[in-house]
């Protein structure tokens, strides 16, 4: 199943028998608050679900800043926004699909198959002439049984073994992947042998994706070939996730390190590379 929608594609699902269960899941690191943004003006049906607290747990000591959420809570959640066994999910965010990856990731994490992203998220709705709503709905409860580890995942050592056996990428900006700038965490650079891959350059202007060929070039001139092993990383797993929804448009497959250079730094015996190259 392709892992994107268009506005026009969900408008006309929307009108038909079976409309997709939608899931606002705008974020940004330091604001706008996404709550506040989605009491402003949604997708009419669609259920706000907070990327902090719901597609994420507490962090705990040694843990990169997004853990993945306990299962129960997260059942309880999906449930709530009407998302049962047999559900189809579309989520998004504003524009570029960084938060409505990381929902379409852990949704895959935890065992749903038909789940996709609004192409361009709640900007590509307006420009197709969509309609936004003040109107909280109230969705019956679903019946969804949350399966996690649906999706393989990369710890510290995988991350670090993969780096070396297969390619890396950081989806980072590249300031803070040559260790020039760190505005979130406590220690500036990148895992030893990885290579970056900003997220930004998944996207055109508009913030809708570009088309599976560009991709499968971009990548490609970044080591990735058959056969080879793929992960990716970034501060916290949320851009790694893009990195990740970005191959499968491409027609490729990846891993996530959930705890990515977040956590990686707890660990001051975890080596730290700095500068432009990969090593």
């Amino acid at each position: 199943m392709a892992p994107l929608i268009d506005a026009a594609g969900l408008q006309r699902e929307l009108l038909g028998d079976r409309p997709p269960v939608l899931l606002d899941v705008r974020w940004s690191l330091g604001g706008p608050d996404g709550a506040q943004e989605y009491a402003g003006g949604h997708l009419p049906g669609a259920v706000y679900v907070d990327l902090e607290t719901q597609l994420a747990r507490p962090r705990a000591t040694g843990e990169g800043r997004h853990p993945l959420p306990d299962p129960a809570a997260l059942q309880e959640v999906l449930r709530g926004a009407g998302v049962s066994t047999d559900s189809r999910v579309v989520v998004h965010d504003a524009a570029n699909s960084t938060s409505a990856a990381r929902a379409w990731w852990v949704l895959r994490w935890a065992g749903l198959s038909d789940v996709r992203v609004l192409d361009g998220g709640l900007a590509s709705w307006v420009r197709e002439g969509g309609v936004l709503t003040t109107d909280v709905p109230v969705p019956a409860p679903g019946d969804v049984v949350v399966r996690p580890g649906s999706l393989p995942v990369l710890d510290a050592a995988r991350a670090a073994d993969l780096a070396r056996s297969g390619v890396l990428l950081d989806a980072r900006a590249p300031e803070r992947y040559r260790g020039e700038s760190e505005p979130v965490d406590p220690v500036a650079g990148h895992v030893p042998g990885a290579v970056n891959s900003p997220t930004t350059q998944n996207v055109t202007a508009d913030g809708t994706f570009l088309p599976p060929g560009q991709l499968r070039e971009r990548f490609a001139a970044l080591g990735l070939a058959p056969g080879v092993q793929v992960g990716a990383y970034c501060g916290s797993g949320v851009t790694a996730a893009h990195t990740l929804l970005a191959l499968e448009v491409a027609g490729l497959s990846g891993v996530l390190y959930p705890g990515s250079w977040s956590e990686w730094v707890t660990d001051p015996d975890r080596p730290v590379a700095t500068g432009a190259d990969a090593g």
